[in-house]
């Protein structure tokens, strides 16, 4: 059982930035690829940017260039770095590491707040 613990979250003015990062507890990024998601009240939860076991990396189209998924496999650690953020930025953000390609499984973290407010 991969656990995946998230932080990094809070309350920032729009413009500002937060760096989100997910530690795993076991050394998966050669297999798994690993994603932010993120949900608003009301709404389903939604992919933000995915970084594969291979490195190459996606995102949707409404925070290309603003964010940045990011891996270090030394400390078995996905980052999301935020930057220019806005209010319709606002969610609990989800790290989630997915191997289904590989026969593995699907995990995820316990979430963190990010509100972009003044």
């Amino acid at each position: 059982q991969v656990q995946l613990v998230e932080s990094g979250g809070g309350l920032v003015q729009p413009g500002g930035s937060l760096r989100l990062s997910c530690v795993a507890s076991e050394n998966i990024f050669g297999i798994y690829a690993m994603g932010w998601y993120r949900q608003e009240p009301g709404n389903e939860r939604r992919l933000v940017a995915v970084i594969t076991s291979g490195g190459s990396t996606d995102y949707i189209s409404s925070v290309k260039g603003r964010f940045t998924i990011s891996r270090d496999n030394a400390k078995n650690t996905v980052y999301l770095q935020m930057n220019s953020l806005k209010p319709e930025d606002t969610a609990v953000y989800y790290c989630n590491a997915d191997g289904r390609h590989a026969g593995g499984y699907v995990y995820w973290g316990q979430g963190t707040q990010v509100t972009v407010s003044s």
